[in-house]
């Protein structure tokens, strides 16, 4: 009666064997590439005027802004203030601003200017290079008037937090609002720079 408890002693010694090898050999995790070459993180962002006008000071508001990578559908949120950037591996998003109507305007609208700055090859063979595919406003409650398109990467906003006066906590924009800008007129103040001027008719790609 030895010999059966034997072999499936001896079978599994040999599983357990096969397994530690394979984890043995399994890839170390990448490292998350996170800092940012100092030609992307010193090139001025746009100037947004007359964001200061009413509300929280544009230094003190914080965007949140969504990232996902479409190849492994991995996507976080990223906060940043007006004039920071981070870096995702390779992709680099930068803040110019963030903005949403006052509480008692209609319709809501939250929007942020964002720079998406992705590392890639114009052509398979070619060295790896750093290139600007969006420079714009993109919008909470209406995600078409702007959109990054990128075959990797999507970006879209999130939140904006501010506060307006008589408000003693930042105002998040309920979800499914079924509201939507009929004209630029709607978007956030406009700007003397083109560039960063009415959100509705900000350039996609600049």
């Amino acid at each position: 009666m030895r010999a059966p408890r034997l072999v499936i002693g001896a079978a599994w010694l040999a599983a357990t064997a096969v397994l530690a090898a394979c984890s043995s050999g399994a890839p170390e995790p990448q490292a998350e590439e996170t800092e940012i070459p100092d030609e992307i993180a010193q090139a001025p962002l746009p100037a947004i005027e007359g964001e200061d006008s009413l509300g929280t000071p544009l230094a003190e508001r914080v965007a949140t802004i969504g990232l996902i990578n479409k190849r492994n559908n991995i996507s976080r949120d990223i906060e940043l203030k007006p004039g920071e950037a981070r870096r995702v591996d390779d992709v680099i998003i930068r803040l110019a601003s963030c903005e949403r109507t006052p509480p008692w305007e209609n319709p809501p609208l939250t929007g942020a200017f964002v720079q998406v700055v992705v590392q890639e090859r114009a052509e398979a063979g070619a060295d790896l290079q750093w290139r600007r595919v969006f420079s714009g406003w993109l919008y909470k409650e209406a995600p078409a008037v702007n959109v990054v398109e990128h075959p990797v990467y999507d970006v879209w906003v999130k939140d904006c937090a501010m506060r307006f006066p008589g408000e003693e906590e930042p105002v998040a924009r309920p979800t499914g609002s079924s509201a939507a800008p009929a004209a630029p007129a709607a978007a956030p103040s406009p700007a003397a720079n083109p560039e960063a001027a009415a959100p509705a008719s900000a350039a996609a790609d600049t």
